[in-house]
């Protein structure tokens, strides 16, 4: 909602402020739509000449981030903590019977309880990955911290291309925002033997291209670039998170003591509190019981 607020604050204060001088909508509109064609069909062309269809694809759904924010919620996050207790619980209590939950998490009742985090691939491939490295042995919290770092780098690296492609077409829309002035002033200069009203006119369509450019790179692509990039590295908690419980279940230290380090690691808008969490790992066990 505050994103549809700010788009409307945008449009309301530079058109509202342009009336208010007394300017004229009419050029502008006469001049709109074909001003909108070479600029923003110019940038949609650049920026598919520029980026592969599985980046293409994946900038078109980061634009819902906008409008949806991050995909992790505080429930998301309470969750997580539950159902990294019960796995590492699992796994201490009886190592061979938690190979078929992380083996086939799709059918794993444990994970089922979890559909959001179940349907997130690098979630469930992360604790998959990181619990079946642990039962081969391959335990050294150091190391495997080290990995799981070099392994979230590459992932925000990916997630991030959007906000990037975004940022890079917000960069180019004053630039394309000129040629079409330029490309308004040599039609004006065909009809140079017009009169002055005709000509202010033509120079007045043609100046259009230039503030479309610039409205359009800082009003919204360039802050949907911005709010792509936020929505994303407030969704990277979640898989540092993962980490962190993880890493402190390699120390061996007690299960509470893992999922409390990774509540406290939790950012404080996502933060459960002690008792909410305690409350849920309580029905969590009675449910196991």
């Amino acid at each position: 909602m505050i994103v549809i607020v700010g788009i409307a604050v945008v449009f309301v204060m530079v058109f509202g402020g342009y009336l208010a001088a007394g300017g004229k909508l009419g050029i502008i509109l006469h001049s709109l739509p074909f001003e909108m064609m070479i600029i923003s069909g110019a940038a949609i062309g650049a920026f598919l000449i520029g980026n592969e269809i599985g980046a293409i694809k994946h900038t078109v759904r980061d634009i819902g981030r906008v409008f949806r924010g991050p995909k992790w919620k505080p429930a998301d996050y309470r969750d997580l903590l539950c159902l990294l207790f019960i796995l590492i619980r699992l796994a201490r209590q009886n190592p061979v019977a938690i190979e078929e939950h992380i083996e086939e998490p799709a059918k794993s009742p444990i994970f089922g309880r979890y559909p959001r985090i179940l349907a997130d691939a690098e979630a469930i491939a992360l604790i998959s990955d990181t619990m079946r490295a642990a039962s081969m042995n391959y335990d050294d919290p150091h190391q495997v911290e080290e990995v799981l770092d070099k392994r979230m780098e590459a992932h925000m690296h990916r997630a991030l291309h959007s906000s990037h492609a975004l940022q890079i077409m917000a960069d180019g829309l004053p630039a394309l925002g000129i040629v079409a002035a330029v490309l308004g002033v040599i039609k004006t200069m065909a009809a140079i033997d017009q009169p002055p009203e005709i000509l202010g006119k033509m120079i007045g369509g043609a100046l259009v291209g230039t503030f479309l450019g610039v409205f359009l790179s800082y009003g919204l692509v360039g802050p949907f670039a911005g709010k792509v990039r936020a929505a994303v590295e407030e969704d990277a908690h979640f898989y540092h998170l993962i980490r962190e419980v993880l890493v402190a279940n390699l120390h061996n230290h007690a299960t509470n003591i893992c999922i409390e380090v990774g509540r406290q690691n939790t950012p404080s808008p996502n933060r459960p509190s002690f008792n909410e969490l305690e409350q849920a790992l309580k029905a969590v066990k009675q449910d196991a019981a």
